[in-house]
Parts: structure tokens; sequence; C-alpha cells
């Protein structure tokens, strides 16, 4: 196809149009009808509309890096159909608060899903690439997703941009790779819908030149370029990914815990140590997105209850930071809170607190294990959070240390 008899328009990559929402696949062929029979001034009038709707939705020019890699190299050399098509894209850029962090959307193609996640082996089902407890049989978390790399060098190394999933501001990076499992791996402080979300990108090769912690990030910036750095194993060029989770920030005093709870033992990473990040199945929230009307704060309150236990601790920065999670209790409000009663899901993310009176506190126990959703500890074991002995649950020790964090102060 050609723009004004010069400039060559490819639109028809094998997944290009398939793997996006419907919207967007319109925009696309609008485009494509428009280079093919209106001309260029056509397309210049889309593009006034397009850049327009598509700034005033909160689309930045950085959201075209994505969308262009996702489509060809060609449409590169085109910002006129680019915009075009952001005539019909901005409203889903707008509505979704959450951006893929490369152009790799293949987790919106049925099927596809080797060509999205990066398992652990070339044997092993794509499953181990997701969220949960995937990795040795099902009793190891693993806390993000690994999404495939699309782009190498002459030397197979990936050469992806990794990009910003949302708007936000760089709180920490790592730069010595042997420090961390994750290697070098960045944190972004994200607000969405009034809730503090903290993405996490791991494995890259380098960050971008001249980020800086403090630095305010846009959705779909360049950050960092993906890699296959990591101090616990040897991530072959096959299955070169991103590491990509969301989280939750657990204590903003987790380095003073560190000490008490794990003396002698070194903490490289201050309070953005991984142990300190809880997190959300960011697949089901990709999905999500794509039905349409995704409301975050649904999404964590909807999470499957493992358990549900009382801590008799009152004022933990958590109840700060997530105020939305937390329940009324009238009883509590008239007669002074002594504790919280707390849901964790199987990943130990607390998404509901509800305060309790001492009249309504049957121990004087620190941490008590008041249920256990049994089908749910059975399908999800691998945080160990809750153990079954002598034929009854009780808190195992990784529980109890995930209760000690959470209400450290």
């Amino acid at each position: 196809m050609m723009l004004s008899g010069r400039v060559p328009v490819k639109l028809d990559a094998p997944w290009c149009c398939e793997s996006l929402p419907l919207r967007l696949r319109r925009g696309v062929r609008q485009a494509q009808r428009d280079a093919a029979f209106g001309g260029r001034a056509r397309l210049e009038n889309r593009f006034v509309v397009g850049r327009e709707t598509a700034f005033q939705s909160g689309v930045t020019a950085t959201a075209l890096q994505d969308l262009s890699a996702v489509c060809s190299v060609h449409v590169k050399r085109n910002l006129l159909l680019l915009l075009a098509v952001l005539f019909f894209a901005a409203p889903i850029f707008a509505q979704s608060p959450f951006q893929f962090p490369t152009a790799n959307h293949y987790l919106y193609q049925p099927g596809a899903e080797l060509k999205f996640f990066a398992p652990t082996e070339p044997d092993k089902p794509w499953t181990s690439g997701s969220f949960g407890c995937v990795r040795d049989y099902g009793h190891r978390m693993h806390e993000g997703l690994d999404i495939r790399h699309l782009q190498t060098d002459r030397r197979g190394e990936p050469t992806d941009p990794v990009m910003a999933t949302a708007d936000g501001t760089v709180v920490y990076y790592n730069l010595r790779p042997s420090l961390s499992n994750y290697g070098n791996y960045l944190v972004i402080r994200h607000v969405i819908q009034g809730i503090e979300i903290y993405s996490l990108y791991a494995h890259l090769h380098a960050i971008q030149p001249g980020l800086k912690i403090g630095d305010s990030v846009k959705a779909g910036q360049v950050i960092a370029t993906m890699g296959r750095t990591s101090n616990a194993e040897t991530i072959a060029q096959w299955r070169a990914h991103v590491h990509f989770e969301l989280n939750v920030l657990v204590n903003d005093n987790f380095a003073s815990w560190w000490r008490q709870a794990s003396p002698g033992e070194r903490n490289d990473h201050g309070e953005w140590n991984g142990q300190n990040l809880n997190g959300l199945d960011v697949r089901r929230i990709l999905l999500d997105e794509q039905k349409g009307n995704f409301n975050l704060l649904n999404f964590i309150r909807s999470q499957t209850e493992l358990c549900r236990v009382l801590v008799r601790a009152t004022d933990f920065p958590y109840l700060k930071r997530y105020p939305m999670l937390v329940l009324r209790n009238p009883v509590a409000e008239k007669e002074g809170v002594a504790g919280y009663e707390i849901s964790l899901n199987f990943n130990g993310v607390a998404f509901a607190l509800m305060p309790r009176a001492e009249s309504e506190i049957k121990s004087r126990a620190k941490y008590q294990l008041l249920s256990v959703n049994e089908p749910e500890a059975l399908a999800n074991p691998c945080r160990r959070l809750v153990v079954r002995r002598g034929g009854h649950w009780e808190l195992g020790n990784e529980g109890l240390r995930e209760l000690e964090l959470l209400t450290w102060r």
C-alpha cells in the first residue's frame, strides 16, 4: 500500500490487528482505507481530530511507541497514520488504567499464550510464566508475569523497549544485578483511582538514560530495555522476558522490621525489597480491562479469601495507605478499636480490614486465625500462610511473618 505514491504503509502483520481490542482494530482498518482511497487530505484531517482527541483523553506522545511497535516498523514512519489510529484508540487508553509494559499484546489473542508468556522451560506450560502458584508443581509462588521478547539484536539479545504501565513516579531502581534475583529492576509508584499501586519491571538490561528516582513518568513512556539479568538463574536467550508486577506496599517501615526479623541478614533494597511488595494477579487485571469498565477497588475487594485473622493492633501504616479497604463497624466506632479482623488472599494481600471492639474479641492472642477457606488453601498452597496440622488449620510460620510485617510500626 502507498501513501501519496511514496510512503509504504504495512498494517497486515500476522498479529497486528487481531491481538488488539476491537475499537483499535477498527481504527487500524479505517486508517488503511483512508490511506488507500482517501489520500493525504483525508489522513491530514483525521490527524488533526485524532491528535486533539488523543491528548484530551490523556494519551501522550510516548504511547505512540507502543502502538507503532505493535503494528509494524513502517507505521513508525508515518505519524499521520498513527494519530489517525489514535482517533479511534484514545478512549481505550483513557479507560484502561494499566497498559502493557511492552509491545507484546498476545495475551489478547486466544490460543497465543506461548507467544506472550515465557515459560520456565521449553517443555513447561505457559502458566509457569504467569501469576500464582505456578512453579514447582504448584508449591512455589510467581508474583508477576514473564512477558516474552519480540525483538533481538544480531547476537540474539532482547532489545524490546520497556514502558511505564501508567502515569507515576520512579521510587527505586537497582543497577547491581548480583544483589537481586530480579537482576536490574525498577519500581514506579502510581495512584490509580485513588489507590497506591507499585509496578515493578525486572531482569532489565538497562534503565533509560537520565531516568532518576523522583522523576515523573507517563503511561507508555520508555523507562528501560529488556534484558536477562538475575542473581538466581541464567535466563536463556529464547526465554528473555520482562518480569512485570503490580503490587500493594505492605509497610513503610520494612527496613526496621527486617533488622529485627532477620538479624544479620542483608537488605540491599530498603523499603523496595520484593518481600515488602505483595503482588496482584496482573493477568486477570489486563484481561478484565479488555472487557471494559475496570475498577481497581472492586478488583481488590473481590479477591478470593484464603483466611480471616484477627490482629491486636490498631495503628499500622497499611491502614493509612489503603483506607478504602477498611470497613465500617458501628460497634467499634462506639466503643473504640481494639484490633482488626483481616481477610487475606493466598498471596497475603490484605483486602478487607474490619475494626473490632474489645467486646467483640474473644482471645488475648496477638494473632488469631478465625477461619480458613479450605478449597482455596488446597488449590493455592504455595505461600504456606496457613498449614494443616493434626487435622486442623493454623497460621504457618510464613503467615505469622506476614502479619508481623503488616502490623509493624
